[in-house]
Protein backbone atom coordinates (compact mmCIF):
# COMPACT_ATOMS: atom_id res chain seq x y z
CA UNK A 1 0.00 0.00 0.00
CA UNK A 2 1.07 3.48 -0.35
CA UNK A 3 1.40 6.28 -3.23
CA UNK A 4 -1.78 8.63 -3.83
CA UNK A 5 -4.16 7.60 -1.20
CA UNK A 6 -7.58 9.49 -1.86
CA UNK A 7 -10.11 9.96 1.11
CA UNK A 8 -11.42 12.18 3.83
CA UNK A 9 -9.94 13.75 6.45
CA UNK A 10 -10.39 13.56 10.06
CA UNK A 11 -9.27 15.52 13.15
CA UNK A 12 -10.33 15.45 16.71
CA UNK A 13 -8.81 17.68 20.05
CA UNK A 14 -8.10 15.67 23.67
CA UNK A 15 -7.16 17.01 27.36
CA UNK A 16 -6.46 20.11 28.64
CA UNK A 17 -6.88 22.85 26.09
CA UNK A 18 -4.03 25.59 25.59
CA UNK A 19 -3.94 29.02 24.54
CA UNK A 20 -2.20 27.55 20.80
CA UNK A 21 -4.35 23.99 20.23
CA UNK A 22 -6.35 26.10 17.64
CA UNK A 23 -2.97 26.97 15.90
CA UNK A 24 -2.55 23.17 15.31
CA UNK A 25 -6.22 22.59 14.36
CA UNK A 26 -5.92 25.25 11.62
CA UNK A 27 -2.65 24.84 10.38
CA UNK A 28 -4.24 21.19 9.65
CA UNK A 29 -7.22 21.90 7.75
CA UNK A 30 -5.07 24.94 5.51
CA UNK A 31 -2.72 22.74 4.14
CA UNK A 32 -5.35 19.66 3.86
CA UNK A 33 -7.65 22.21 1.86
CA UNK A 34 -4.31 22.85 -1.09
CA UNK A 35 -4.97 19.03 -1.82
CA UNK A 36 -8.55 18.77 -2.21
CA UNK A 37 -7.49 15.72 -4.87
CA UNK A 38 -6.27 13.75 -1.54
CA UNK A 39 -8.29 14.97 0.66
CA UNK A 40 -11.97 14.96 -0.08
CA UNK A 41 -13.63 16.08 2.76
CA UNK A 42 -12.43 16.85 6.34
CA UNK A 43 -14.62 15.96 9.33
CA UNK A 44 -14.15 17.68 12.56
CA UNK A 45 -14.86 15.29 15.81
CA UNK A 46 -16.97 17.54 18.77
CA UNK A 47 -15.28 16.64 21.90
CA UNK A 48 -12.52 14.31 20.42
CA UNK A 49 -13.15 10.32 20.11
CA UNK A 50 -16.65 10.88 22.15
CA UNK A 51 -17.71 13.05 18.73
CA UNK A 52 -15.99 10.55 16.68
CA UNK A 53 -18.04 7.42 18.53
CA UNK A 54 -21.35 9.56 18.44
CA UNK A 55 -20.70 10.30 14.67
CA UNK A 56 -20.70 14.23 15.72
CA UNK A 57 -18.74 15.89 13.09
CA UNK A 58 -18.59 19.12 11.61
CA UNK A 59 -17.58 19.99 8.17
CA UNK A 60 -14.15 21.90 8.15
CA UNK A 61 -13.87 22.52 4.55
CA UNK A 62 -16.84 24.27 4.88
CA UNK A 63 -15.20 27.29 7.14
CA UNK A 64 -13.94 30.12 5.43
CA UNK A 65 -10.59 31.44 5.65
CA UNK A 66 -11.33 34.97 7.69
CA UNK A 67 -13.11 32.27 10.40
CA UNK A 68 -10.12 29.46 10.39
CA UNK A 69 -7.58 32.78 11.07
CA UNK A 70 -10.37 34.19 13.91
CA UNK A 71 -10.01 30.76 15.17
CA UNK A 72 -6.34 30.31 15.10
CA UNK A 73 -5.92 32.79 17.29
CA UNK A 74 -8.50 31.91 19.84
CA UNK A 75 -7.80 29.94 22.70
CA UNK A 76 -9.11 26.67 23.86
CA UNK A 77 -10.29 23.48 21.73
CA UNK A 78 -12.61 25.00 19.37
CA UNK A 79 -14.17 21.79 18.38
CA UNK A 80 -14.30 21.21 22.52
CA UNK A 81 -12.39 18.52 24.48
CA UNK A 82 -12.42 15.13 25.91
CA UNK A 83 -10.88 13.50 28.95
CA UNK A 84 -12.07 10.30 27.67
CA UNK A 85 -9.49 7.47 27.40
CA UNK A 86 -11.28 4.57 24.91
CA UNK A 87 -11.24 1.16 25.49
CA UNK A 88 -9.56 -1.45 23.25
CA UNK A 89 -13.57 -2.04 22.17
CA UNK A 90 -14.43 1.41 21.80
CA UNK A 91 -10.91 2.17 19.78
CA UNK A 92 -12.41 -0.49 17.47
CA UNK A 93 -15.70 1.01 17.02
CA UNK A 94 -13.84 4.08 15.79
CA UNK A 95 -11.64 2.37 13.40
CA UNK A 96 -14.88 1.24 11.69
CA UNK A 97 -16.58 4.18 11.62
CA UNK A 98 -13.55 5.90 9.74
CA UNK A 99 -14.00 2.96 6.95
CA UNK A 100 -17.31 3.40 6.72
CA UNK A 101 -16.96 7.16 6.21
CA UNK A 102 -14.08 6.41 4.26
CA UNK A 103 -11.77 8.44 6.50
CA UNK A 104 -8.05 7.92 4.95
CA UNK A 105 -6.25 10.79 7.09
CA UNK A 106 -6.78 10.53 10.73
CA UNK A 107 -5.31 13.90 13.54
CA UNK A 108 -5.74 13.84 16.59
CA UNK A 109 -3.90 16.22 18.94
CA UNK A 110 -3.23 16.29 22.78
CA UNK A 111 -0.86 14.25 24.65
CA UNK A 112 0.38 11.24 25.73
CA UNK A 113 -2.85 9.55 26.49
CA UNK A 114 -3.66 10.51 22.61
CA UNK A 115 -0.72 9.19 21.08
CA UNK A 116 -1.52 5.83 22.73
CA UNK A 117 -5.20 6.15 21.09
CA UNK A 118 -3.99 6.56 18.45
CA UNK A 119 -1.59 3.75 18.05
CA UNK A 120 -4.26 1.47 18.93
CA UNK A 121 -6.19 2.58 16.15
CA UNK A 122 -3.41 2.45 13.77
CA UNK A 123 -2.95 -1.07 14.79
CA UNK A 124 -6.68 -1.89 13.92
CA UNK A 125 -6.25 -0.43 10.51
CA UNK A 126 -3.04 -2.47 9.69
CA UNK A 127 -4.24 -5.58 11.33
CA UNK A 128 -7.85 -5.24 8.74
CA UNK A 129 -5.64 -4.37 5.87
CA UNK A 130 -7.18 -1.11 5.93
CA UNK A 131 -4.70 2.02 4.85
CA UNK A 132 -5.71 4.50 7.82
CA UNK A 133 -2.41 7.55 7.74
CA UNK A 134 -2.33 7.82 11.68
CA UNK A 135 -0.71 11.40 12.85
CA UNK A 136 -0.96 12.37 16.49
CA UNK A 137 0.08 16.47 16.94
CA UNK A 138 1.31 16.87 20.27
CA UNK A 139 -0.39 19.79 22.81
CA UNK A 140 0.66 20.12 26.05
CA UNK A 141 1.23 22.88 28.57
CA UNK A 142 2.93 20.35 30.86
CA UNK A 143 5.74 19.86 28.17
CA UNK A 144 6.18 16.21 29.12
CA UNK A 145 6.16 14.31 25.82
CA UNK A 146 9.20 12.16 25.02
CA UNK A 147 11.14 12.97 21.69
CA UNK A 148 10.13 16.25 20.70
CA UNK A 149 11.85 19.33 22.19
CA UNK A 150 8.74 20.74 23.53
CA UNK A 151 5.82 20.48 23.35
CA UNK A 152 3.17 23.19 21.79
CA UNK A 153 1.04 24.89 24.09
CA UNK A 154 4.02 25.46 26.70
CA UNK A 155 5.63 28.13 25.55
CA UNK A 156 2.26 30.20 25.97
CA UNK A 157 1.46 29.06 29.13
CA UNK A 158 5.27 29.28 30.32
CA UNK A 159 4.63 33.07 29.20
CA UNK A 160 1.76 33.20 31.26
CA UNK A 161 3.33 32.11 34.48
CA UNK A 162 6.96 34.12 34.21
CA UNK A 163 4.43 37.51 33.84
CA UNK A 164 1.80 36.41 36.86
CA UNK A 165 5.40 36.20 38.75
CA UNK A 166 6.43 38.91 37.41
CA UNK A 167 3.39 40.74 39.09
CA UNK A 168 3.17 39.46 41.99
CA UNK A 169 7.04 40.03 42.74
CA UNK A 170 6.01 43.73 42.31
CA UNK A 171 3.23 43.46 44.64
CA UNK A 172 5.50 41.97 47.21
CA UNK A 173 7.89 44.58 46.97
CA UNK A 174 5.47 46.99 47.46
CA UNK A 175 3.63 45.34 50.34
CA UNK A 176 6.36 43.14 51.41
CA UNK A 177 5.43 39.38 52.84
CA UNK A 178 5.22 35.40 51.96
CA UNK A 179 3.79 34.53 49.29
CA UNK A 180 3.10 31.17 47.72
CA UNK A 181 1.82 30.50 44.07
CA UNK A 182 0.96 26.72 43.38
CA UNK A 183 1.04 25.74 39.35
CA UNK A 184 0.12 22.84 37.30
CA UNK A 185 2.50 20.25 36.75
CA UNK A 186 1.78 16.79 38.18
CA UNK A 187 5.21 14.93 37.56
CA UNK A 188 7.42 17.75 35.24
CA UNK A 189 8.37 20.95 36.54
CA UNK A 190 8.55 22.61 33.36
CA UNK A 191 6.10 25.18 33.94
CA UNK A 192 6.73 26.32 37.63
CA UNK A 193 10.30 26.51 36.73
CA UNK A 194 8.98 29.03 33.76
CA UNK A 195 8.26 31.55 37.38
CA UNK A 196 12.13 32.43 36.87
CA UNK A 197 11.89 33.48 33.85
CA UNK A 198 11.07 37.16 34.37
CA UNK A 199 13.54 37.58 37.29
CA UNK A 200 15.64 40.74 36.21
CA UNK A 201 17.22 42.31 39.45
CA UNK A 202 19.02 39.77 41.87
CA UNK A 203 16.18 40.49 44.68
CA UNK A 204 13.63 39.29 42.31
CA UNK A 205 11.07 36.69 42.88
CA UNK A 206 10.26 33.98 42.77
CA UNK A 207 13.11 33.32 45.67
CA UNK A 208 12.02 29.70 45.56
CA UNK A 209 11.13 27.60 43.42
CA UNK A 210 9.90 23.77 44.08
CA UNK A 211 9.53 21.06 41.38
CA UNK A 212 7.72 17.47 41.73
CA UNK A 213 11.51 15.58 40.08
CA UNK A 214 12.64 16.78 43.27
CA UNK A 215 11.99 15.41 46.77
CA UNK A 216 9.63 18.14 48.94
CA UNK A 217 10.66 18.04 52.75
CA UNK A 218 8.94 20.48 54.41
CA UNK A 219 11.55 20.89 57.59
CA UNK A 220 13.83 22.38 54.62
CA UNK A 221 11.39 24.17 53.12
CA UNK A 222 10.88 25.61 55.94
CA UNK A 223 14.54 26.61 56.62
CA UNK A 224 14.74 27.85 52.97
CA UNK A 225 11.90 30.83 53.37
CA UNK A 226 13.40 31.33 57.06
CA UNK A 227 16.87 31.92 55.27
CA UNK A 228 15.17 34.18 52.19
CA UNK A 229 13.28 36.16 54.90
CA UNK A 230 15.97 37.03 57.18
CA UNK A 231 18.00 38.42 54.16
CA UNK A 232 15.37 40.24 51.83
CA UNK A 233 12.21 40.69 54.21
CA UNK A 234 10.31 38.84 51.75
CA UNK A 235 9.67 35.79 50.18
CA UNK A 236 8.23 34.66 46.72
CA UNK A 237 7.90 30.98 46.24
CA UNK A 238 6.83 29.12 43.27
CA UNK A 239 5.74 25.39 44.24
CA UNK A 240 4.44 22.59 41.67
CA UNK A 241 0.82 21.07 42.42
CA UNK A 242 2.52 17.99 42.05
CA UNK A 243 5.30 18.06 44.55
CA UNK A 244 6.00 14.58 46.34
CA UNK A 245 7.47 13.43 49.66
CA UNK A 246 10.34 10.85 50.66
CA UNK A 247 7.81 8.13 49.85
CA UNK A 248 7.40 9.69 46.82
CA UNK A 249 3.37 10.46 47.42
CA UNK A 250 1.93 13.85 46.47
CA UNK A 251 1.36 16.52 49.44
CA UNK A 252 -1.39 18.04 48.09
CA UNK A 253 -3.57 14.35 47.99
CA UNK A 254 -3.36 13.98 51.48
CA UNK A 255 -6.08 16.83 51.77
CA UNK A 256 -7.56 16.04 48.07
CA UNK A 257 -10.36 13.46 48.10
CA UNK A 258 -11.56 14.21 44.03
CA UNK A 259 -10.29 11.98 41.44
CA UNK A 260 -10.33 13.19 37.30
CA UNK A 261 -11.19 10.85 34.75
CA UNK A 262 -7.61 8.72 34.88
CA UNK A 263 -8.21 7.92 38.30
CA UNK A 264 -5.59 10.92 39.57
CA UNK A 265 -6.33 12.90 42.29
CA UNK A 266 -7.54 16.22 41.24
CA UNK A 267 -4.62 18.14 41.91
CA UNK A 268 -5.84 21.86 39.61
CA UNK A 269 -9.37 22.18 41.27
CA UNK A 270 -8.23 22.59 44.87
CA UNK A 271 -6.15 25.50 46.84
CA UNK A 272 -5.69 22.79 49.47
CA UNK A 273 -1.34 22.59 48.91
CA UNK A 274 -1.34 26.61 48.90
CA UNK A 275 -3.89 26.83 52.27
CA UNK A 276 -1.01 23.87 53.92
CA UNK A 277 2.06 25.31 52.69
CA UNK A 278 0.80 28.71 53.90
CA UNK A 279 -0.21 27.57 57.39
CA UNK A 280 2.94 25.70 58.32
CA UNK A 281 5.33 28.89 57.08
CA UNK A 282 2.89 31.11 59.36
CA UNK A 283 3.20 28.79 62.29
CA UNK A 284 6.73 28.74 61.86
CA UNK A 285 8.07 31.98 61.59
CA UNK A 286 5.51 33.57 64.07
CA UNK A 287 7.67 33.23 66.45
CA UNK A 288 10.90 33.79 64.96
CA UNK A 289 9.31 37.64 64.18
CA UNK A 290 7.55 37.77 67.20
CA UNK A 291 4.29 38.41 65.73
CA UNK A 292 2.32 37.15 62.78
CA UNK A 293 3.75 37.17 59.66
CA UNK A 294 1.97 38.25 56.68
CA UNK A 295 1.55 35.02 54.18
CA UNK A 296 -1.12 34.51 51.12
CA UNK A 297 -1.15 31.65 48.67
CA UNK A 298 -2.90 31.59 45.16
CA UNK A 299 -3.44 28.84 43.45
CA UNK A 300 -3.06 29.61 39.58
CA UNK A 301 -5.57 26.44 38.79
CA UNK A 302 -7.09 26.43 35.03
CA UNK A 303 -6.06 30.26 34.65
CA UNK A 304 -2.89 29.22 33.17
CA UNK A 305 -4.08 27.52 30.16
CA UNK A 306 -6.15 29.58 27.90
CA UNK A 307 -5.54 32.98 29.25
CA UNK A 308 -5.85 35.69 25.92
CA UNK A 309 -3.36 37.98 25.63
CA UNK A 310 -0.32 36.23 26.58
CA UNK A 311 0.24 33.97 23.90
CA UNK A 312 3.78 33.41 22.57
CA UNK A 313 4.69 34.20 18.99
CA UNK A 314 7.00 31.52 18.99
CA UNK A 315 4.39 28.58 20.63
CA UNK A 316 1.74 29.73 17.88
CA UNK A 317 3.91 29.63 15.07
CA UNK A 318 5.00 26.05 15.70
CA UNK A 319 1.76 24.95 16.99
CA UNK A 320 0.51 26.20 13.12
CA UNK A 321 3.60 24.31 11.48
CA UNK A 322 2.95 20.94 13.49
CA UNK A 323 -0.63 20.91 11.98
CA UNK A 324 0.58 21.63 9.13
CA UNK A 325 3.39 19.09 8.38
CA UNK A 326 0.65 16.28 10.16
CA UNK A 327 -0.92 16.49 7.06
CA UNK A 328 2.46 17.21 4.97
CA UNK A 329 3.37 13.79 6.66
CA UNK A 330 0.44 11.96 5.76
CA UNK A 331 0.08 12.62 2.55
CA UNK A 332 3.97 12.28 1.39
CA UNK A 333 3.69 7.85 1.91
CA UNK A 334 1.71 5.24 3.75
CA UNK A 335 3.75 6.35 7.37
CA UNK A 336 2.19 7.15 10.73
CA UNK A 337 3.87 8.39 13.93
CA UNK A 338 3.71 11.74 16.31
CA UNK A 339 5.11 15.07 14.96
CA UNK A 340 8.10 15.84 16.91
CA UNK A 341 9.95 19.41 17.46
CA UNK A 342 13.41 19.48 16.62
CA UNK A 343 16.10 22.48 17.90
CA UNK A 344 19.07 23.16 16.10
CA UNK A 345 22.07 23.62 17.41
CA UNK A 346 23.97 26.63 17.34
CA UNK A 347 23.78 29.75 19.53
CA UNK A 348 20.30 30.97 17.09
CA UNK A 349 16.94 29.61 18.10
CA UNK A 350 15.36 27.25 15.12
CA UNK A 351 13.53 24.01 15.03
CA UNK A 352 12.86 21.48 12.76
CA UNK A 353 10.00 19.04 12.37
CA UNK A 354 9.91 15.21 12.04
CA UNK A 355 7.92 12.39 13.23
CA UNK A 356 8.63 9.99 15.65
CA UNK A 357 6.98 6.99 16.63
CA UNK A 358 3.63 6.57 17.98
CA UNK A 359 4.48 3.77 20.69
CA UNK A 360 7.82 6.34 21.39
CA UNK A 361 5.13 8.68 22.86
CA UNK A 362 2.25 6.66 24.18
CA UNK A 363 1.61 5.87 27.74
CA UNK A 364 4.77 7.63 28.71
CA UNK A 365 5.67 11.25 30.18
CA UNK A 366 9.04 13.17 30.58
CA UNK A 367 10.20 15.04 34.06
CA UNK A 368 12.70 18.23 33.47
CA UNK A 369 16.33 17.07 33.46
CA UNK A 370 18.01 16.82 36.67
CA UNK A 371 20.69 20.16 35.31
CA UNK A 372 17.44 22.57 34.85
CA UNK A 373 17.10 22.22 39.07
CA UNK A 374 20.21 23.59 41.48
CA UNK A 375 22.10 21.52 43.78
CA UNK A 376 19.60 22.35 46.88
CA UNK A 377 16.73 21.86 44.56
CA UNK A 378 14.79 24.93 45.38
CA UNK A 379 15.48 26.95 42.08
CA UNK A 380 16.41 26.49 38.51
CA UNK A 381 19.69 26.28 36.80
CA UNK A 382 21.19 28.78 33.66
CA UNK A 383 20.45 25.89 31.81
CA UNK A 384 17.12 26.14 32.23
CA UNK A 385 16.41 29.66 31.72
CA UNK A 386 18.70 29.07 27.92
CA UNK A 387 16.51 26.15 27.37
CA UNK A 388 13.05 28.35 27.98
CA UNK A 389 13.58 31.59 27.45
CA UNK A 390 13.56 31.23 23.56
CA UNK A 391 10.00 30.02 23.71
CA UNK A 392 8.22 32.42 25.90
CA UNK A 393 9.46 35.30 23.95
CA UNK A 394 10.53 38.71 25.45
CA UNK A 395 8.72 39.49 28.54
CA UNK A 396 8.08 43.48 30.01
CA UNK A 397 10.58 45.33 31.11
CA UNK A 398 10.32 46.43 35.00
CA UNK A 399 11.50 49.51 36.11
CA UNK A 400 13.04 51.08 39.20
CA UNK A 401 13.75 54.27 40.65
CA UNK A 402 17.31 55.02 41.73
CA UNK A 403 17.58 55.31 45.67
CA UNK A 404 18.99 58.40 45.93
CA UNK A 405 18.05 60.35 49.08
CA UNK A 406 17.11 63.96 49.38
Amino acid sequence: MGGKLVGKALIGQSGGPTCVINQSLVGAVKEAMKNRDRVTGFLGARHGVDGILKENFIDLFAQNGSTLDDVARTPSAALGSVRHKPSPDECKRVFEICRRRDVRYFFYIGGNDSAETAHLINDMGRDAGYELRLIHIPKTIDNDLLVTDHCPGYGSAARFVAQAFMGDNLDNVSLRGIKINVVMGRHAGFLTAAAALGRQHDDDGPHLIYAPEVEFDEKKFLADVERVYAKAGRCVIAVSEGIQDQDGEEIAARFISGVDAHGNKQLSGSGALGDHLAGLVARHMEPILGKAPRVRADTFGYLQRCFPGVVSEVDAKEAFAVGRHAVRFALRRDQDGSVVIRRKAGPAYGVTYGLAKLEQLAKHTKSMPREFINDEGNDVTQAFLDYALPLVGKLPVIGRLEMKMA
